[in-house]
């Protein structure tokens, strides 16, 4: 037998020694290594930053579409206010409504000698 063989009774010890040691407890710090848990958390953390990043771009172009659709019914509100105010002065103006009221009212403007001045 070569210098490296061990004999049966060696290999039984060592055997052993390793079962005995597998029943140890061993501490907490020597059974978790830091390292998976830290990269474990740190991918957590990139698919978490990478989701709200998705939904907040997903809730601005909701948001934009939104503002984009009430600026132009502002545009239209503000058109149709431009339209109305230009109707009433064409409906209020003094000769039409004169023309309306000896028209339809048969009203008339009284002459100077049916006018009374009260002093008070």
């Amino acid at each position: 037998m070569a210098g490296h063989a061990m004999t049966h009774r060696q290999e039984r010890g060592r055997f052993r020694q390793w079962v005995a040691s597998a029943e140890r407890p061993r501490s907490l710090r020597v059974c978790l290594r830091p390292w998976p848990l830290i990269i474990a958390v740190l991918m957590f953390g990139c698919l978490a930053t990478g989701f709200a990043v998705v939904a907040i771009t997903h809730e601005t172009r909701t948001q934009y579409a939104a503002l984009q659709t009430l600026e132009q019914e502002k545009n239209q509100l503000h058109t149709e206010w431009g339209q109305l105010l230009l109707e009433d002065g064409a409906w209020s103006t003094p000769a039409r409504i004169e023309k309306i009221a000896t028209e339809r009212l048969n009203m008339r403007i009284p002459d100077v000698h049916d006018v009374e001045v009260i002093n008070p």
